[in-house]
């Protein structure tokens, strides 16, 4: 009987945390910093892809529906560059193990995801969450190697981990790292280096794909605003 007691205490407990309204809006201004773990399958030449970290600011926006749980809008771009690496270029008359320069591109990842606030009482408040992302590639920039190179245009799912502090009624310190599962397939037009000699190789050369893995580690440190 007593363990019955103490299971719908906390039941009871748990329904309290969820159920409270709170209807509360809070708007962030944060630094990131954003470090692909890159990886892909390059057809024909082989080798792998490497891509640059970037540094954006990002503005963001929180909505607490509860108490203690709230949905997060992160808005923000930045450009990466890429270049393969240990690529075979021998059929083309280049050495067996190239980094080919892949220009750059810019990334426009909106991410939403629904968070659980710590019910703690101290200045300190982490959280968790969860959601998804959707990657807009655009304003490509092909390098000067290749001759054209496309993205598609990727969902992906999106975990995070963070804490505020707050330093008044209305202003809080955030730090949040999210990692984010993203994933595309790329395309790469390097027809204008086949050689003379081998047109047969055009048509292989026009459309070699990379099945890329971007999966960004996204960490940031801003400042918050409540209202």
């Amino acid at each position: 009987m007593k363990k019955l007691f103490i299971v719908g205490c906390l039941l009871a407990s748990s329904f309290h945390v969820f159920s409270q309204k709170s209807n509360e809006w809070r708007v962030r201004l944060r630094g990131l910093g954003i470090a692909p773990q890159e990886s892909a399958k390059i057809g024909v030449i082989g080798g792998d892809i490497n891509i640059s970290t970037a540094y954006i600011p990002e503005l963001d926006f929180t909505y607490f529906f509860t108490k203690n749980m709230a949905a997060e809008l992160i808005l923000g771009t930045s450009k990466h560059n890429l270049h393969t690496t240990g690529s075979d270029l021998s059929a083309i008359g280049g050495p067996n193990k190239a980094n080919v320069d892949l220009g750059s591109v810019w990334l426009l990842p909106p991410t939403l995801t629904v968070q659980y606030h710590l019910p703690f009482k101290c200045g300190l408040k982490p959280y968790v969450g969860a959601g998804v992302n959707y990657t807009i590639f655009y304003s490509k920039n092909s390098g000067s190697v290749v001759k054209n190179i496309s993205y598609e245009n990727k969902f992906g799912f999106a975990t995070q981990l963070g804490i505020d502090y707050d330093i008044s009624k209305k202003l809080y310190l955030n730090i949040d790292i999210k990692k984010i599962f993203l994933k595309t397939n790329a395309t790469v037009d390097a027809s204008n280096l086949t050689p003379a000699e081998s047109p047969e190789l055009s048509p292989v050369l026009a459309g070699i794909g990379a099945d890329t893995k971007i999966n960004p580690w996204v960490v940031g440190i801003g400042i918050g605003y409540k209202f």
